[in-house]
């Protein structure tokens, strides 16, 4: 009689970490430096979605394209230029320079850690297998982040994903864009800088729904002034060979033809395999998750020998990079103030975002002040050339603090960080109307935008 014997190879640690996005590679340097024994399990690239798919190469591809917008505009400026050519496959290889270098640097940082590339398995609470080999720690950290989101309609195969997009590697004459939410609108922007005729489909009244409405307005007023077609209140319907796109608005079908076609609709959690199985609760398609970070489970299925966190994208509380740092800080038991986070969508102008909304305070009868300053009137703005954007800042009429900022206009990304730092430190309004402000600087603005 012949026995076979399965050899299970099974390695422990202080701390296993599933995927090395942001939230995940961040997470680990920091526990090595506390002096855990870390594991960080990735199946793809390091960096995750963020790096290699989302925040940097759109990046890259926005600062391309906004030279090409400058030098489409360079007469403004006294400079003679001929219509600039943009050869994309430079553009595209630019980008993927930019992303090869900062992951050779993530490389670097994680050089004393454990790191298994392969798609982790939950075998039980606390084990986890990967490439055969099986690994259980006292605390495990899910960080596997998002997924493009689909719409349930005919024909979304003949779409691209935001993944899709990048690796494109010429430029269409037109695009259709559906979805009028930050990636919609980043690549709105960006392709339209190119020189490729965009429409974007939207299924809310407004695009950007999370921001505040006279900001969401005040950017598709800019980016139609560009020549970019935003249709809102709309319902994308099926997308048929050719390429149409049929949606129907103010009660009628209506259809455009296209060369290609972005769907852009939001990101879905990914899960790793086994973790539904344990009786993991979920909101929506998220994990659920307490306020530090610890995994809910279903009535009776609490595991007693691990504890088990979610960060970043999967646990749907916030899906941006820097939240899911954060997140993995209060993991490891560090103090984060994550009622104030900041966002940002780099569009041509950029719009920026933290705190309550108007609409968010008017909802929750708050007795409020608005304060506004455009950057027309600034005059760092104006020598630019940038002279379309708008600060609006809602303060508490009570208590004079901060409850909340929005901006469009050049730099949005960088200026809303020092309404984000006064906010954190509960400064009132006065704090930040009283500190003299640098001249000319677009700082200026937020100064005077102060109620």
């Amino acid at each position: 009689m012949l026995f076979i014997f399965y050899i299970i190879i099974m390695e422990n640690c202080d701390l296993i970490i599933i995927g090395a996005g942001p939230g995940g590679y961040e997470t680990a340097i920091d526990a090595a430096q506390a002096g855990l024994n870390v594991t960080l399990i990735e199946k793809d690239k390091l960096g995750g979605t963020c790096l290699n798919r989302g925040c940097i190469p759109t990046k890259a591809l926005c600062r391309s394209a906004e030279i090409a917008y400058m030098m489409q505009n360079s007469s403004e400026f006294g400079i003679g230029s001929d219509k600039p050519t943009i050869d994309y496959p430079s553009v595209i290889s630019r980008k993927d320079k930019v992303v090869d270098e900062l992951r050779n640097g993530v490389a670097t940082l994680l050089k004393n850690i454990n790191v298994i590339e392969g798609e982790a398995k939950f075998i039980s609470s606390n084990v986890i297998e990967v490439n055969g080999i099986q690994y259980t720690a006292p605390q495990i950290i899910i960080a596997t982040g998002a997924k493009p989101a689909t719409l349930p309609i005919p024909g979304t195969e003949l779409a691209m994903s935001s993944d899709e997009i990048l690796s494109m590697s010429t430029l269409p004459k037109s695009i259709a864009i559906i979805g009028g939410g930050v990636i919609g609108m980043e690549f709105a922007s960006i392709f339209s800088a190119f020189g490729v005729s965009v429409t974007v489909v939207e299924y809310c009244k407004e695009i950007l729904p999370p921001f505040d409405a006279e900001i969401a307005k005040r950017l598709r007023m800019s980016l139609k002034r560009r020549g970019i077609n935003i249709v809102t209140g709309a319902q994308v319907t099926s997308i048929e060979p050719g390429i149409i796109v049929k949606y129907q608005a103010k009660g009628k079908e209506q259809q455009l033809e296209t060369e290609a076609v972005l769907m852009a609709v939001g990101r879905k959690p990914v899960l790793p395999e086994g973790l539904e199985e344990l009786g993991v609760m979920k909101n929506r398609n998220a994990i659920a998750v307490d306020d530090e970070m610890k995994v809910i489970f279903n009535d009776g299925c609490k595991p007693e020998n691990v504890i088990i966190y979610a960060i970043g994208d999967v646990n749907g509380r916030c899906m941006l990079a820097h939240a899911a740092t954060a997140q993995g800080k209060i993991a490891l038991g560090h103090t984060q103030n994550l009622s104030v986070i900041p966002s940002a969508v780099f569009t041509m102008p950029e719009c920026a975002m933290v705190g309550m909304t108007e609409e968010q305070c008017e909802k929750e009868g708050k007795k409020i002040k608005i304060g506004k300053a455009t950057f027309r009137s600034n005059g760092k703005a104006l020598a630019m050339g940038e002279p379309d954007g708008l600060v609006k800042i809602i303060v508490d009429d009570d208590t004079d603090l901060i409850l909340g900022a929005h901006i469009c206009g050049a730099h949005a990304a960088d200026l809303i960080q020092e309404i984000a730092i006064a906010m954190a430190s509960g400064l009132k309004s006065s704090a930040v109307k009283e500190t003299i402000h640098g001249h000319p600087t677009l700082t200026e603005v937020v100064k005077a935008a102060i109620p």
